[in-house]
């Protein structure tokens, strides 16, 4: 799920393969963060949904077999590829980036699906605008950031309140990769919903799949939940 300002990072089209690979089966993606978007979107059938920053598409194909009708995204040519070959030739996919204005007409959308994406913009307020715009009166956003918790918790001497960029470095299926995000705390996020025009309806920090538990017996020994991202359903109003 993947989205960026600037080319030089992120660069999701050097190791789109990986990635997609490492997600099929991964606890942060196939076990937590697909699973737990699929339940906030709850009864898709016949609703119009656009996954905003699809990847190589397992949400898009999740969404799509409940009978949504999906149209997808993404910021990497290579991961639009891979979803197009994983989706059929057919799928409404197209290369787009959250940081500029989306090729989308007003009120397309019953639903905007974000997962993993509005995090390594360092300006939600033009991506949350567009979003809007392309959503009908009353439909949703369902979206999920990194927790901001975890900036605190990687850097106990950083400052909580403030909007940081910040880098990590992850290894996908062997492939490793930097990664870089701007941290906000929890209120900089929900002021920027209601300055875009959203009702904030839920704020979830769900537990994994259950059968995560039986995959991933060693890190979720004697946890409920953990915790990686934060997820919201907002409401346009």
């Amino acid at each position: 799920m993947t989205a960026t300002p600037e080319a030089a990072e992120n660069d999701y089209d050097s190791f789109a393969e990986a990635y997609a690979v490492e997600n099929e089966t991964s606890l942060n993606n196939a076990y937590y963060t697909k699973p737990a978007i699929v339940n906030l979107a709850g009864d898709v059938s016949g609703r119009r949904i656009l996954d905003a920053g699809c990847g190589s598409g397992p949400l898009f194909e999740a969404l799509r077999d409940r009978g949504a009708i999906v149209t997808g995204f993404d910021s990497s040519a290579k991961m639009v590829e891979l979803a197009r070959k994983r989706l059929g030739a057919d799928a409404a996919l197209q290369v787009a980036d959250m940081g500029s204005p989306l090729p989308f007409p007003d009120g397309a959308f019953d639903d905007v699906i974000s997962a993993l994406v509005l995090h390594y913009l360092e300006d939600w307020a033009a991506p949350l605008a567009e979003i809007r715009r392309v959503l009908k009166p009353g439909g949703r956003l369902i979206m999920a950031v990194n927790h901001p918790i975890i900036y605190k918790l990687l850097y106990p001497e950083a400052d909580y309140f403030k909007t940081i960029k910040w880098s990590d470095e992850c290894t996908f299926a062997g492939h490793k990769a930097v990664l870089t995000y701007w941290h906000r705390p929890l209120h900089a996020m929900t002021d920027a919903f209601t300055a875009a025009g959203f009702r904030t309806a839920v704020v979830s920090e769900p537990p994994p799949a259950p059968a995560a538990y039986e995959r991933f017996p060693d890190e979720l020994a004697g946890k409920t939940a953990f915790l990686s991202f934060l997820f919201f359903v907002l409401e346009a109003v």
